[in-house]
């Protein structure tokens, strides 16, 4: 079950929400109920502080896609938290190299780009109560992606990159312009990053 039984409930449970009832909440968190318990079974037997911060994300992200629903600065905040989360836990698996940590060029130049773009599509649309939530948010998961790809655990770093790209979507859809299939794509991207940050939990080398 551990292995095989709960991925696969994980995906069709996606799936039925992504295609079939994306209309109801309920069908949504339950594919993140899912993962939570795929993330604590993967706790190894010597279990650290490190894996808690990890599963507490999981938790607030949770509660993200719920509180989205009905404000989009709390539900904002919940995801801010949870990335907080991660990138504690990320940070305390930290292994150095010139290479990973240059990558936080990258995302700088990344989170200027998008962040340039959804700061002129708020104006544009009046939104200026969300300028500062946005660009606070854009940095926070600017840096965990970079905790992330410290880590050099391939399934931190692939799920960081997805939640980055998840996000880059939504705030694309809803303040700049439209995205063809967007919710399909940004619940995919979305549900498959948090299942490879909890399938993380269990090759993570921490020192707390």
């Amino acid at each position: 079950m551990k292995k095989y039984g709960l991925p696969v409930l994980i995906l069709l449970m996606s799936i039925l929400y992504i295609f079939f009832f994306s209309d109801q909440i309920v069908f949504k968190l339950i594919p993140m109920w899912l993962i939570i318990c795929y993330a604590y079974l993967q706790f190894p037997s010597k279990r650290s502080f490190t894996h808690w911060l990890v599963l507490i994300g999981l938790f607030f992200c949770m509660l993200g896609d719920g509180l989205l629903e009905k404000s989009f600065v709390i539900g904002l905040t919940a995801f801010l938290i949870g990335h907080l989360f991660y990138m504690a836990a990320f940070f305390s698996c930290w292994k150095f190299s010139k290479i990973r940590f240059g990558t936080i060029i990258l995302l700088i130049l990344y989170g200027l780009l998008i962040g340039k773009e959804l700061m002129d599509g708020l104006v544009t649309q009046g939104n200026d109560a969300l300028l500062v939530p946005v660009l606070f948010y854009i940095i926070i998961i600017s840096l965990m992606a970079w905790a992330a790809i410290m880590t050099k655990n391939k399934w931190a770093i692939t799920g960081s990159i997805l939640f980055v790209i998840s996000d880059s979507i939504l705030a694309w859809n809803m303040f700049i312009s439209d995205i063809t299939y967007s919710g399909s794509l940004i619940m995919t991207t979305y549900y498959g990053a948090q299942f490879l940050i909890a399938q993380s939990i269990g090759n993570l080398k921490t020192y707390l």
